[in-house]
């Protein structure tokens, strides 16, 4: 299972205990926000994507992948894993795709959309699980190649 994963790796930073498994679904940026009791925009969803390679761009709930801006950065139009793509090449199914615990291979970019928060809440693997991470801690902890800037409909304020 992906949220077993997820623990595990963050065992080696003694943060496993920080996870939190819900009571109800976190698979949607509007469920994981109910379900936390904080703004969607607070949600740091992890979209995965094709380039030549698989990668995942981690952005704030509120942001949307800005086609032109993805191109500029990426070399290519932005193509979404399918589900099953998503699940056999990152290692975590749809609902609960996160930049932790994945595999071999994948890239990481985190969006500047996630700058203007405190703290955010990424999913640990499973469709009811999330954590609370440090802007720094997100960026410790998901090892990105870097921050990017490839969405569109955030405000800048926090």
């Amino acid at each position: 299972m992906s949220i077993e994963r997820v623990k595990k790796y963050f065992s080696e930073f003694g943060i496993e205990r920080r996870i939190r498994e819900l009571e109800h679904s976190s698979a949607t940026v509007e469920l994981a926000a109910e379900a936390l009791g904080c703004e969607p925009r607070r949600i740091a969803k992890t979209l995965s994507f094709m380039t030549e390679k698989p990668i995942l761009i981690v952005t704030a709930g509120d942001a949307k992948i800005d086609n032109a801006k993805y191109k500029a950065r990426f070399g290519v139009k932005a193509k979404m894993l399918t589900p099953e793509q998503a699940e056999e090449l990152i290692g975590h199914a749809v609902g609960g795709v996160c930049p932790f615990g994945i595999n071999d291979g994948v890239d990481v970019y985190l969006d500047s959309s996630l700058k203007r928060f405190a703290t955010v809440f990424p999913a640990c693997g499973s469709g009811n699980s999330a954590i609370e991470l440090t802007i720094d801690e997100l960026e410790k902890y998901s090892r990105p190649l870097g921050w990017v800037d490839v969405c569109k409909g955030w405000e800048a304020e926090a």
